[in-house]
């Protein structure tokens, strides 16, 4: 009995955060999604009567408008490819810092997490704010950039509200969700199996491609995932950093539904979006699994 009772006191409360704060608001989005907006924005009645009858006033046509506009798929495909390349840079840059703070000597280990995770400490809109500051005209960044490209031959460029001042904003906000995970693979890691490796010849190369990468990339997985996922619905790094040419689709839902106030379609969006993001996850939890037995 006191087993039952411990174990409801746990599981309830989550159960509970997730029905209130996830699946309720979804079942209201995805009713949302088959209405008629309002007169003045928001959402129309979702029923009335006449004559006596009840008539439900629900349309296909926010769903009709999403397949028959192709912009709004290759929105989506474009947030996915900054996503992607988001998630890309981040592996790339996060893998050898983690690495070094997971072979780095206790006393400096701490040390090393705390600068990690030094920039939670500010607010997220200040820090999108400073890299305004840093791509911007008259920085000091943007005038050696162009000081070395002009210098090599070529036009000045703009780095601010540009595609290029999206990503490096992503990178700089979701590089510490990449480092975390990977850290706590790779400070596992049993060293006495390249140590092994090199006594059997194995060079540098090899033992890294044969044993820590395949031993790591759980560690992969869980970064990827923690990157991916949220980048793909950003909408604050391209509203302060990116121009007109860097919308993506959490941009285009918050448009719909703040700006213009068609609340269903930009409940559709999100559908799209959530559904998007669910095959994606199940997708890269497949291949996890695939790689994981394979290693």
């Amino acid at each position: 009995m006191k087993n039952r009772l411990g174990k409801w006191l746990l599981s309830w409360p989550p159960l509970l955060y997730l029905v209130l704060f996830f699946l309720i608001p979804t079942a209201i989005m995805f009713v949302a999604a088959f209405r008629f907006p309002g007169d003045y924005g928001g959402l129309a009645p979702m029923y009335y009567y006449e004559e006596g009858k009840l008539i439900w006033d629900l349309t296909l046509e926010n769903f009709t408008r999403l397949v028959e506009e192709p912009i709004y798929f290759e929105l989506f495909a474009k947030s996915a490819w900054y996503a992607a390349l988001t998630t890309l840079i981040c592996l790339v840059m996060a893998y050898p810092l983690s690495w070094l703070i997971a072979r780095s000597a206790k006393k400096y280990r701490d040390l090393l997490l705390l600068l990690v995770i030094l920039p939670f400490w500010s607010n997220f809109l200040i820090r999108i704010y400073a890299w305004m500051i840093i791509l911007g005209p008259q920085s000091a960044f943007t005038r050696a950039v162009n000081w070395v490209w002009t210098g090599m031959g070529g036009e000045p460029v703009q780095l601010l509200f540009t595609p290029f001042a999206v990503i490096v904003g992503m990178v700089y906000v979701h590089l510490p969700f990449m480092v975390l995970p990977l850290y706590a693979n790779l400070e596992k890691h049993d060293l006495s199996l390249l140590s092994a490796a090199q006594d059997l010849g194995a060079n540098a190369w090899q033992r890294f491609w044969r044993i820590t990468w395949p031993l790591s990339l759980p560690g992969v997985f869980a970064g990827s995932a923690l990157v991916f996922i949220p980048a793909l619905g950003m909408f604050a790094i391209p509203d302060i950093l990116g121009g007109t040419d860097s919308i993506m689709i959490g941009n285009l839902i918050k448009q719909q539904i703040l700006d213009t106030r068609d609340w269903p379609f930009g409940a559709v969006l999100s559908i799209m979006l959530t559904a998007g993001v669910l095959a994606i996850a199940m997708l890269g939890a497949l291949i996890a699994r695939k790689g994981v037995k394979r290693g």
